[in-house]
């Protein structure tokens, strides 16, 4: 079966979206698999035997962290798109009255005054006057 490759790109762009909504249920996982580890090693409370967390200052730290990064990279990508929209010189913006407005107005007066002859053959036949 042969893919094209804007299907692996699909799949790659999927995948990534993937990862990004599960980035907590990862940290879960990692800290559920390398629970020995961050016991022993990366607990801030190792060295006080009185508190006993079992890692969990750890994970909760991690999981801070991760909700933080995701703000982050969200307001990141708000400002982008607001200032690529706010920004775009890609084709000026030119205001342009409509056309109805650009008519030059014209106004023609067929009005003549019955006390004024029209033509030269008015004067001359007309009947008589009183």
């Amino acid at each position: 079966m042969k893919t094209s490759g804007k299907q692996w790109i699909t799949l790659g762009f999927t995948f990534l979206m993937l990862i990004k909504a599960w980035v907590i249920p990862l940290v879960y996982l990692d800290y559920e698999l390398r629970k020995e580890y961050i016991i022993a090693n990366l607990c801030i409370n190792r060295d006080n035997p009185i508190v006993v967390c079992e890692g969990q200052c750890y994970l909760a730290e991690k999981i801070v962290d991760a909700k933080k990064q995701d703000e982050r990279r969200a307001e990141q990508t708000f400002m982008a798109n607001l200032l690529f929209q706010t920004m775009d010189t890609g084709k000026p913006f030119i205001f342009k009255s409509p056309e109805y407005f650009q008519r030059p107005l014209i106004v023609a007066f067929d009005y003549i005054s019955p006390f004024l002859s029209r033509t030269v053959a008015a004067d001359i036949f007309h009947p008589p006057l009183v």
